[in-house]
């Protein structure tokens, strides 16, 4: 079992960036997936959740109407499109999965539930 990040990189204030996470050994549709970032010198916090099946999302405050995750069953692959980026952004990103049974909707911003993580894509967004 294993999530795949990647898709980071340096881009400037206002840019774009699409992170994928890639599974294997886990199927996308059947786990909660989440994205987490971790900024130098900060906790770990929630940045949007996709629920298994029907695929409601949930996304931290900061990040609503910027962000976008999303899944593609047919490539076992959850994406966060990362739109008018902000340097408050800039941290390590993580995905991680929820195994079944999952999680209800109300708790899919709480990292403890989530049993399996990537090793995390670095995300810097520049002034």
């Amino acid at each position: 079992v294993q999530l795949q990040a990647s898709g980071g990189g340096l881009v400037q204030a206002g840019g774009s960036l699409r992170l994928t996470c890639a599974a294997s050994g886990l199927s996308v549709r059947t786990h909660n997936m989440g994205w987490f970032r971790q900024a130098p010198g900060n906790e770990r916090e929630f940045v949007a959740a996709l629920r298994s099946g029907g695929g409601s999302t949930n996304y931290a405050d900061s990040v609503k109407g910027r962000f976008t995750i999303s899944r593609d069953s047919a490539k076992n692959t959850v994406h966060l499109q990362m739109n008018s980026l902000k340097p408050e952004d800039t941290a390590v990103y993580y995905c991680a999965a929820d195994s079944p049974p999952v999680a209800p909707y109300s708790a899919l911003a709480n990292g403890r539930l989530y049993d399996v993580w990537g090793q995390g894509t670095l995300v810097t967004v520049s002034s």
